[in-house]
């Protein structure tokens, strides 16, 4: 069985897990209100909350099973490739790389060494400039990517960190019984390649910039940007995530919305506009909220003009709804964070009101 295959088949059941515990999180707000006037309602809210622990204890063994099957693929030495392209003992030897740094505690002194033998088979496959191994490296990268994403996911989820929507701190007081819930049943036990220390999430997101990076390096920027935009249950998480790790998260933002804008020319119209509607409306929230480290901005003064003006430039080029939508979303985080005043949109806000005003003009007087 392919990397790939094994990495999709054992990300399954977190995945199921974590879109029924989002399910339930949004429903509980209906529920909520509906169950003021039905008592039937408000009976089976609670024996739907009492039984969602026995529903996670499913997961665990599961996983446990994958996570010996992949260990017994690895220790015979013998590495299965992402297939196609990748499938080849170079595109092998760097799935094995990728792989392993994920799985390596950074305090390790191998951790240096691995990603540093990364690095070099990267490079090397791009200056080789032959089109199958720059292939290669897309396709090889673009699946860590893709497998570090879920992994910090399940890590969040697995600490018992709820999810927060676009326009509040969480949805009513299941939240918080879900998040004990999430902790007293240990969810994710045996999981691969995560720890349940605070430290492990921060070591995977900055492995994410790293992937972006290097992603980046190859030409292939758009890859780290599609998979980040569509990250939305991950933005979601972030919102109520450590300091720290929001922190690593708006690092990882900040260089994708960079590399968002230089890939401009390179994009479809209609496909480069979805584009900025799903990085906008995904990951704007968690820039409002976690641009201030515990001890330090997380970005430099320059650092946040040069994105500033970035989001703004993004936001003009979307349509009128959809600039209402996003500047809407930016107005409720920006004001949800006393403790920090950026980015602040509120040039774009003021020529998006001018704009609107100017929809109620005869035609003449426009």
């Amino acid at each position: 069985m392919g990397m790939m295959e094994n990495s999709a088949i054992f990300m399954a059941p977190l995945l199921l897990r974590n879109t029924v515990t989002s399910l339930l999180v949004y429903a509980d707000k209906s529920i909520l209100v509906l169950a003021e006037k039905y008592k039937v309602l408000e009976i089976f809210r609670y024996l739907v909350i009492a039984s969602f622990p026995f529903f996670l204890r499913l997961f665990p063994s599961f996983s446990q099973s994958l996570k010996a099957d992949d260990d017994s693929t690895q220790s015979s030495g013998y590495f299965v490739g992402y297939g196609g392209v990748g499938d080849s003992g170079i595109g092998r030897a760097l799935s094995q790389l990728l792989w392993s740094v994920n799985d390596i505690p950074v305090s390790s002194s191998k951790y240096g060494i691995v990603r540093s033998l990364a690095e070099q088979l990267i490079e090397e496959n791009n200056k080789e400039d032959i089109e199958a191994l720059r292939e290669m490296n897309r396709t090889v990268l673009s699946a860590a990517f893709s497998r570090t994403l879920c992994l910090v996911e399940a890590a969040m989820l697995e600490l018992g960190q709820g999810w927060v929507g676009h326009y509040g701190a969480g949805f009513g007081p299941v939240c918080y019984q879900l998040n004990r819930l999430l902790r007293a049943v240990g969810v994710g036990s045996g999981r691969v390649g995560v720890s349940r220390s605070g430290n492990s999430m921060e070591k995977l997101a900055a492995e994410l910039l790293w992937l972006a990076e290097e992603l980046a390096g190859c030409g292939f920027e758009e890859e780290a940007v599609e998979r980040w935009a569509s990250a939305s249950n991950l933005a979601g998480l972030s919102l109520s995530a450590e300091p720290r790790l929001q922190g690593s998260l708006v690092n990882v933002s900040a260089f994708l919305f960079k590399q968002m804008k230089d890939m401009d020319s390179e994009a479809t119209e209609e496909g480069s506009r979805q584009t900025k509607m799903k990085m906008l409306t995904s990951w704007l929230p968690l820039l409002c909220r976690g641009s201030n480290g515990t001890d330090m901005p997380v970005l430099s003064l320059s650092e946040r003009a040069e994105l500033e003006k970035i989001l703004e430039d993004t936001i003009a080029m979307l349509q009128h709804e959809e600039q209402e939508q996003v500047l809407s979303l930016w107005l409720h985080h920006f004001t949800y964070c006393p403790s920090s005043d950026w980015p602040n949109l509120h040039a774009s806000y003021a020529r998006w009101c001018t704009t609107s005003r100017k929809l109620f003009l005869p035609p003449f007087k426009m």
